[in-house]
This record gives C-alpha cells, sequence and structure tokens, in this order.
C-alpha cells in the first residue's frame, strides 16, 4: 500500500504526518511541487514481460506524461534479488542527492522508497504498482530500494543521456527509515 509519512528534518523520531490515503498523498506532495498518480493496466502484465508489452499497456499514460514533461526518452528497467550487483545498486542512490532534470518513476510492480528533502521537511513516500512519482529538477532526495530489491518501473527523461545524481555531501539520509 502506498504510504506518505512527513518529519521535520531534525526529528526523524516523530511523524508529522503518516497516511496511506492517495488523494491526502496528492494533495501534500502536489503542494510541494512533487506529483503523484495512481495508474491502472489497459491490459494484463506481469514481471519478466517484455519491455514493449509493459510499455503497451500503459501507453496513454505514458503518452500523456511524455507530452506534459517534453520526456522524450522512456524505458523500462527490471530489478532483482538475483542481481549480483544489488547491494552496489542500493548504496549507489542511499545518500543525499539531486539530478538536474525531473525523476520520474512509475512502478509496474514492487516497490521502491523516495525520501525528498524539502525546505526543512522529510517526506517519506514509499511508491508500490500502480504509483508514479515525478521529483522535480533540483529537488534534493534519496531513493531506497531495499536489501532484496524486486520491481519494475518505467523511466522517462528529458534527454537520452539519462540523468546523473550529484551528491549533496549531507548525511542527514542515514538518519532516516530504510526499506526493509
Amino acid at each position: 500500500m502506498s504510504q506518505l509519512t512527513v518529519f521535520n528534518d531534525n526529528n526523524p523520531a516523530t511523524a508529522l504526518l503518516k497516511t496511506s490515503d492517495v488523494s491526502e498523498i496528492v494533495k501534500t506532495l502536489n503542494a510541494e511541487g512533487v506529483r503523484f498518480e495512481q495508474w491502472q493496466a489497459s491490459s494484463p502484465v506481469k514481471a519478466g514481460d517484455s519491455s514493449e508489452i509493459v510499455m503497451g499497456a500503459f501507453a496513454s499514460d505514458i503518452e500523456r506524461i511524455k507530452t506534459e514533461g517534453g520526456y522524450i526518452t522512456v524505458d523500462v528497467i527490471s530489478l532483482n534479488s538475483s542481481n549480483p550487483q544489488k547491494d552496489e545498486l542500493r548504496k549507489k542512490f542511499l545518500n543525499e542527492h539531486i539530478h538536474t532534470e525531473d525523476e520520474v518513476r512509475f512502478f509496474v510492480a514492487g516497490r521502491g522508497l523516495f525520501t525528498l528533502h524539502i525546505k526543512d521537511k522529510v517526506f517519506e513516500v514509499l511508491c508500490e504498482k500502480n504509483d508514479l512519482i515525478s521529483v522535480p529538477a533540483n529537488t534534493t532526495h534519496w531513493f531506497d530500494m531495499g536489501p532484496n530489491p524486486d520491481f519494475v518501473a518505467i523511466r522517462f527523461f528529458n534527454n537520452p543521456e539519462g540523468w546523473v545524481a550529484q551528491f549533496t555531501g549531507s548525511t542527514i539520509a542515514e538518519k532516516f527509515s530504510r526499506l526493509d
């Protein structure tokens, strides 16, 4: 179940808000400039399906997001716990960073924890199957796929090279939750 938990950035022990109500998640994140939506597939999809089948099942939403955001590249990433590089891949984005373009992910299957540091608040967004999150460019955040990742996601990019993380050097991410 999708979930949003909000904290003051100096108090990771006390949640200001914790909700699984999608309309409240949308409202709270939209107020910070973060897009959150839920989509339904137009045809059945499952882990292991080809990129073409996965993108075909969400074609109208993909085209809408591409048009609205000016995204030119869309791909599908699939990662599971049998990947020999899973630990390295997890560590890669566990520290606070930014991207100079939006980070847009739609979860076809599985889950991931996006944690956004906006002003003096921390927004932990547990994204699961059928969730789309769009983290605006230059928003400080980190991402946790958990110790045993198992997800399929559609990614949107503004340029063919994709995005590169620019780390802030802050240790704030160490003080907040990790995905089990």
